[in-house]
């Protein structure tokens, strides 16, 4: 199906004069799921990027399905928009959108997961390796405070481990938990990113290892899946959580100890990174090719002192 549909925007590229440039003042942003909120926060700093140059930003959202993202691509292609930032579903899709984009000659921003190969202005990254090896430290600080760490392990539900930022957040992670012989659990992928598929990850972690003593979720939005997991287990009190990313609620539960901390990353300030850096290109100005962000490590030691970051670069929230 896939390759039917990339054939039809071949075919549609080939209808579409594409000599010069375009002259519209509008950007796509294609997004792997724009109801999820880390996107949809990166999507408004896009749109403030976008705004200060007198450029509108359309949203492209393909609900985590490949065919979508195809199709996304070829409506962007026929309206002929001036630039595509784009977080792809995964470093593999993206590899089939850069080829087929800049076959229709327009320039792509990457805000976020990267690709394995393809022709790109820009990458607006986050530094996963780091900021999970990070916030894997405050975990091992925790457990150890409570002494889970002699024999205690910790689950993994993790992103899907195709994305190039998937792999780097295990891996930063796991280093920090080796660095203090804490153990792992075994590691579950999230497909859908629902509620109930946290849920039931989080249950399957519980039931098979009677060491749990700590669910590390790669993402923030379905937390109340793992939280509900563990007190319905039984467990409440008894396991701790910790995520990536951030949700406002994390504002009061991380000081509250409900939560240990999270690895948050900065996607209102990535969306308009990318967006300034694809305005820039469309209009001549030299790009950096690869620019990548500090991850915050947030626990109840430093989040009062973090807050103004949090709430703008993290949360999108300005006054």
């Amino acid at each position: 199906m896939i390759h039917k549909i990339t054939l039809l925007i071949t075919i549609v590229i080939l209808n579409i004069t594409l000599a010069s440039a375009s002259d519209s003042k509008r950007l796509a942003y294609m997004v792997s799921d724009i109801n999820i909120p880390f996107w949809n926060i990166m999507s408004k700093g896009i749109k403030k990027g976008a705004s200060v140059s007198g450029y509108d930003v359309d949203i492209y959202s393909a609900r985590n399905i490949k065919k979508d993202e195809i199709g996304n691509l070829a409506k962007i292609i026929e309206k002929k928009y001036a630039g595509i930032v784009l977080s792809p579903i995964n470093s593999s899709t993206a590899v089939t959108v850069l080829k087929i984009a800049k076959s229709a000659n327009i320039p792509v921003v990457i805000s976020d997961i990267g690709t394995d190969k393809g022709e790109y202005v820009s990458f607006i990254s986050s530094n996963n390796l780091k900021g999970a090896y990070e916030i894997g430290k405050v975990l091992a600080d925790k457990m150890t405070e409570l002494n889970y760490h002699k024999d205690g392990t910790v689950g993994i539900i993790a992103i899907p481990q195709t994305r190039s930022n998937g792999k780097a957040r295990t891996n930063g992670f796991i280093m920090a938990l080796d660095e203090n012989d804490i153990k792992t659990a075994g590691l579950l992928q999230q497909v859908d990113f629902s509620y109930k598929e946290t849920y039931d990850h989080s249950i399957t972690l519980i039931k098979n290892n009677p060491k749990l003593k700590a669910i590390w979720l790669q993402g923030s939005d379905k937390y109340k899946g793992a939280m509900d997991a563990i007190k319905d287990s039984g467990k409440e009190g008894e396991i701790l959580l910790i995520c990536f990313d951030a949700e406002p609620e994390f504002l009061d539960m991380i000081p509250d100890g409900k939560l240990v901390g999270a690895a948050m990353q900065q996607p209102y300030l990535m969306g308009e990174m990318a967006a300034n850096n694809l305005v820039n290109h469309i209009n001549g100005k030299e790009v950096t090719k690869n620019q990548e962000l500090d991850i915050l490590a947030i626990s109840n030691k430093n989040i009062k002192e973090k807050l103004p970051l949090i709430k703008r670069n993290v949360l999108g929230i300005e006054k």
